[in-house]
């Protein structure tokens, strides 16, 4: 028998402040039109003065630990990927441990910006497989809002706030591609192009700094690289481009999940796409849009899931799972 980390619950939140495109006229040359034609984003939520990532995390941690009908000290392991934490220590992590009365496990963070949450998977995958845990609660949250010029167009209307989670539980299975679970795991990072895609400021400079993106560079990366990384998972798990039922992107940019899918021959049809609802959340949009696909039915399970990100770094990956 084989052991695979198999998602039993999915939850995930975001802020209730909703943002639509128009907000942006008041105060940059921009226009709705404008934001949507290059990027497909309609609107994005942004967290209330005071909200932390830590908040938003640990509400999308209760959805998922509620659909797996589990307690919080049920979970051995809790992993959360994030770019901006609360504080520099300790790890958010360790506040949604707290928050969520788990006083058993450990909890730590994970930081590849909008990859996290591949690097977050496959980390707790190891952790299962390994047999360090036994269910690991996995999440992926940002408050984006918090690191935007807001006078730099090109940035500050792609990127929100939210958060998503998923229960992993060890469970047997055959050690075929027919098996519930993480399948395989595929990642990557090239330090060599961080200056197109990186916040200018940090401890060491004792700034908080701004996101920074030379976007035409991100986009010629970001395709080759996510269906490489991805057909690159699906070559490790046994499975072809046949036998998937859902691709599930980082919610960045539409041309590029469209450029991405095109290069894998998928249709759009098989594709999840939540980015005109939420815009960029980084590590946080893969379990937002998985959870999101899974609460209106659209992912069922049984369905073979593949799930790419790219991100500063940069940091790119994909995780072959089967719902």
């Amino acid at each position: 028998m084989t052991i695979r980390a198999v998602v039993t619950g999915a939850g995930h939140y975001l802020p209730e402040r909703v943002v639509p495109n128009s907000e942006f006229e008041k105060s940059l040359d921009t226009s709705d039109e404008w934001i949507r034609a290059r990027s497909g984003i309609e609107r994005r939520h942004f967290a209330a003065e005071g909200e932390l990532t830590s908040d938003l995390a640990t509400k999308a941690a209760r959805n998922a630990l509620a659909q797996a009908g589990i307690d919080a000290n049920q979970i051995d392991a809790l992993v959360l990927a994030t770019s901006t934490a609360d504080l520099t220590f300790p790890s958010a992590a360790t506040m949604v441990q707290a928050n969520l009365g788990m006083t058993r496990g450990f909890a730590f963070d994970v930081q590849a910006v909008c990859a996290g949450f591949a690097y977050a998977l496959s980390n707790a995958n190891a952790l299962i497989l390994s047999g360090q845990a036994k269910r690991v609660l996995v999440i992926g949250a940002e408050t984006f809002s918090r690191i935007m010029d807001w006078t730099d167009r090109s940035t500050c209307v792609l990127f929100g706030d939210g958060a998503g989670a998923l229960v992993l539980e060890a469970q047997e299975g055959q050690g075929t591609p027919e098996d519930r679970g993480i399948l395989s795991t595929d990642l990557h990072s090239d330090g060599r192009h961080r200056d197109i895609l990186y916040v200018d400021g940090g401890v060491s400079t004792q700034t908080t700094g701004y996101l920074r993106m030379q976007g035409r560079e991100v986009f010629r990366h970001a395709i080759e690289k996510l269906a490489a990384t991805a057909n690159a998972a699906m070559e490790k798990a046994g499975v072809t481009t046949d036998d998937v039922d859902w691709i599930v992107p980082h919610q960045a940019n539409i041309r590029i999940i469209q450029g991405t899918a095109k290069k894998m021959g998928l249709p759009m049809a098989k594709v999840v796409v939540t980015v005109q609802d939420h815009g960029n959340t980084s590590a946080a949009s893969i379990p937002l849009a998985l959870s999101v696909a899974s609460e209106r039915g659209q992912i069922a399970p049984g369905d073979l899931i593949v799930t790419e990100a790219i991100g500063g770094g940069l940091a790119w990956g994909a995780v072959v799972l089967r719902w």
